[in-house]
Order: C-alpha cells, then structure tokens, then sequence
C-alpha cells in the first residue's frame, strides 16, 4: 500500500507529517521530492546504500547520419537540432521518449544513458528509507522519481513524501497511489494551491484527505473550502513556535505524548477513510 503525502505549495509542512506519521506507525518511507530530499534528517543514521540511475538519450552514429534532420523535426522537446555538419543533443532537454530512435530513417540514432542521480536506500528498526537525490543542473526529475518508486518493496506500505506543487513531479508521484494525504495551511496561497492540487487528485483517481498545518494562526477557513470540495479534513497540527523550533532541527514531534497522540489520531483517520 502506498500512501502519499503531497501539498500545493512548498513550506506547507508535508515533510513534517510524512516523517512523524512513518514513524509513529512504524511504516517505510520514500522521498520523492529529488531535486531536495531532507527526509534522512529525521531517520537517524545507518549505512546507506547508492545506485547511479541514468536515463535514456538519442546517440547519433554520424558514420550512418545522413543529417536528414528528421530526429530534429519529431522531437517535440527540441532536444536535436540539424546543424550543417552534425546533429546537436541537448541531453538536458531530451525526455528519453524514444521517438528520434524509432523513426530515423536511417537507424542511425541508439540510447545511451545518462547518469542523472542516485537511488539512496538505509534501513533502521525494522524500517527502509529510500529517496532519489537529482544532480546539479538536470531538469527533467521524472525518471528519477519512477526509479524511486519502482525500488519500493511491495506489500509493505510506503509512506512517500512527494513533490510539491501541481506540476510533472507531482502528478508522477501520486499516480496509483492508494491514498493522498494533503498538506495545507490556512493562508491565501495555501488554499489557492491546494484547490489545484485537489483538481489534480480528482483527475487521476486517487483517493485524498486534507491535513491542516498551522491551524489556529488565522486566515482562510480550510474546513469550509474541504466542506465545498467534499474533501475530508483528517487532521490539523497547531501553530506552535516549539513544533516549528523542533522540526528545523531535525527532531521528531512524536517525541512528546500529545503530539505524538496527533499522528496516532491521524494515522488513524486515514486507515478508517481508506476501509470506507
């Protein structure tokens, strides 16, 4: 079972639920936000084991190149250009569809691959950690996020820490999830942000409930704009100066009883929607 933990916008607080909520129920868990993984923080230290994972791109064999420049016309990327002597490779660009290499009429195109990052995988307690780490410079995070999720043990339930926002990051980590957990706060970008989100759920299929960060600080009533959305509300976690002092210095809020009776209640919201 794989639950993700998502938010329309970054700084809402999904982070702090995904680690607090794998650990109060003793649950595995997965960093899918690649391009800045800060999960490990929270899962102590251990020894860790790292994979290089590459993704596919077009390599011309200019022996066979008759620089027709059809690669060039069909990559809807703009990841090949004709050049009068050669074809170019963006290889920051390429999407590794695969569609140069299927139609070069001269079959003179072959995937390479390039290394776009690492898979880091550690274990403690009875409990696997895994998270992908992007390299510097490379814009497409996508494959790394599926090699992520495809290294997740199955028939272990995965508590996966996803990207923020609505974008391509997003919608690869919560698709065929078995429910979504999304992380909000009460203020106008946080619930501008979570009703795209939601959209994005509605869209793919996947069942979600809303968890409400910083309840109490004011602003925008999340609970009625849930309510208008037919969205649950699971949870709300306070707006405390200590829970914000804490979590920036990589501490647990499970550590102390009521918060920790804030995950359980939690955690139990969730399993009951599911069962539902």
């Amino acid at each position: 079972m794989r639950i993700a933990v998502a938010s329309g916008k970054g700084g809402t607080g999904k982070t702090l639920v995904s680690v607090n909520l794998s650990a109060v129920a003793g649950l595995d868990l997965a960093d899918l936000d690649v391009e800045e993984p800060n999960a490990f923080l929270y899962f102590g230290d251990g020894p860790s084991t790292i994979v290089p994972v590459s993704r596919p791109v077009p390599s011309i064999d200019r022996s066979a190149c008759d620089l027709c420049g059809e690669c060039a016309r069909v990559c809807a990327f703009n990841a090949l250009v004709r050049l009068p002597q050669r074809i170019r490779v963006h290889e920051e660009l390429c999407h590794g569809c695969g569609a140069c290499v299927r139609l070069c009429p001269r079959q003179a195109i072959e995937e390479a691959g390039h290394e776009m990052g690492a898979l880091v995988s550690m274990a403690q307690n009875g409990r696997r950690l895994v998270y992908g780490r992007l390299d510097v410079g490379e814009a497409n995070a996508v494959p790394l996020i599926k090699a992520v999720r495809s290294s997740l043990e199955p028939g272990r339930t995965t508590i996966m820490d996803c990207p923020p926002g609505t974008s391509c990051n997003m919608v690869e980590a919560v698709r065929g999830s078995d429910y979504a957990i999304m992380v909000t706060e009460p203020t106008p970008f946080g619930a501008h942000d979570l009703s795209l989100a939601l959209d994005v759920l509605e869209r793919l299929g996947v069942p979600h409930g809303v968890v409400i960060n910083k309840a109490g600080m004011g602003g925008v009533d999340i609970v009625a704009m849930c309510a208008s959305r037919g969205a649950a509300v699971l949870g709300s976690i306070p707006f405390r100066r200590d829970i914000a002092e804490r979590h920036a210095m990589g501490q647990l809020l499970i550590d102390r009883p009521e918060d920790r009776r804030t995950f359980r209640d939690l955690w139990g919201a969730v399993m009951r929607r599911m069962r539902s």
